[in-house]
């Protein structure tokens, strides 16, 4: 990696710690919500649903004016508005006749910001300088973990010595973060997707290509893979185990989030050393089982080890399809990229509906929900496969 674009990178790693922030903060206001606003439980949880809508709405839109502002601009606009939703969640509900109305739109002003650091920090990283852009990827999206982890436990930490009543002062903490790394944006180099001269795909192009296609699928099926069990972790652990939602959250998702984190950085340190689509490839293979040995063990301990398993399967697929797309179609530029974050989207959106629906369906039996839910690391197996014999074909 060219030195001068080290400070490029890690501003891109901070960038995945600040959508983690925004994806996960609120969620752990909730109750806190219920009872300071006497909103009801059912129109909070409309909030997840609102903020994810609203960031595929993003990746979709940006397809049409990112390339126009440019990365530069469009990142630091991200983060502005990341920080700037964060900072309106602690006024906006006591200055609106509606605290709910206040609280949406202070959701949907971080939604775009997150939604547009999803579709912008991967290409920037792809456009650095590097000797193996897959280690590179890989480690990028490590930091979404770890940065999910460290939100959790921070916050957690936070409400227990301060108290959850001060939730507006750690609202503030957070945005802090943001806020420097859009002054950070405004100066390191960004390098160009295209080579001089060169043109990205356009949407027409792209739909045209049977490997893009395969790559879509794939998308969708690596978030669909990895949160069809994330969502559903904490829920395991609380039932099986007996156990508070604060101890069930952090022996489910936390567990979950860590080992998918410590995946991508095995790969991000070690990675000019492994093929990545082998790696995948065993990947695909440790995710079924870990889907079956959550939903076929007996005892809800070893269901539970199956959940953090799967954390460690799922951790390459989300970047390693990124990596092998960028290797395909080299001048897919934002198109791509947009497209693919929102098939990743649409998945991780996915993946927990079709658990939860095939559960409901048969008496809430999470165990069977999770079980249909191995269609999804099959169909990434195959789409691996599928894109291995497309560049045997092409070569031949």
């Amino acid at each position: 990696m060219k030195n001068k674009y080290n400070k490029t990178l890690t501003a891109c790693f901070v960038g995945y710690i600040v959508q983690a922030i925004v994806n996960n903060f609120v969620p752990l206001l909730f109750l806190t919500f219920q009872r300071e606003y006497q909103i009801p439980l059912s129109q909070i949880t409309l909030l997840v649903t609102f903020n994810f809508g609203i960031q595929l709405l993003v990746d979709l839109i940006s397809i049409g004016f990112v390339d126009k502002i440019g990365y530069r601009a469009a990142m630091v606009a991200a983060h502005v508005l990341s920080a700037a939703g964060l900072l309106l969640l602690t006024v906006l509900p006591q200055m609106l006749p509606s605290p709910f109305m206040g609280i949406l739109i202070s959701v949907m002003v971080y939604a775009i910001g997150g939604g547009l650091l999803e579709v912008l920090v991967s290409p920037v990283v792809e456009a650095c300088p590097s000797d193996n852009k897959e280690k590179a990827m890989s480690m990028l999206h490590s930091f979404y973990c770890w940065g999910h982890a460290g939100v959790v436990l921070l916050s957690t930490l936070f409400f227990y010595i301060v108290g959850i009543g001060n939730w507006r002062v750690l609202a503030w903490a957070w945005a802090l973060i943001p806020i420097s790394n859009a002054f950070v944006f405004t100066k390191v180099p960004i390098a160009s997707l295209m080579e001089e001269g060169e043109t990205g795909l356009r949407l027409k192009d792209l739909f045209g290509i049977k490997v893009f296609w395969v790559l879509l699928v794939m998308m969708v099926c690596a978030g669909a893979s990895e949160q069809a069990v994330s969502q559903w972790a904490s829920t395991f652990a609380e039932k099986g185990l007996g156990i508070s939602k604060t101890a069930g959250d952090l022996a489910g998702p936390m567990a979950f989030a860590v080992l998918m984190g410590a995946s991508r950085a095995f790969y991000g340190k070690y990675g000019d050393r492994i093929h990545l689509e082998r790696f995948m490839v065993y990947s695909c293979l440790l995710c079924i089982l870990a889907y079956l040995g959550i939903a076929l063990f007996p005892f809800p301990q070893l269901s539970l080890v199956a959940c953090a398993v799967c954390g460690l399967s799922v951790g390459i697929m989300w970047p390693g399809t990124f990596s092998k797309a960028s290797a395909a179609l080299p001048r897919g530029g934002t198109a791509m990229f947009a497209l693919l974050a929102l098939g990743g989207d649409i998945g991780c959106s996915g993946g927990p509906t079709v658990v939860g629906m095939v559960s409901g369906a048969l008496g809430d039996n999470l165990k069977v929900g999770v079980l249909a839910g191995i269609v999804f690391p099959v169909l990434l197996l195959v789409g691996i496969i599928l894109c291995r014999k497309m560049r045997i074909e092409q070569r031949a």
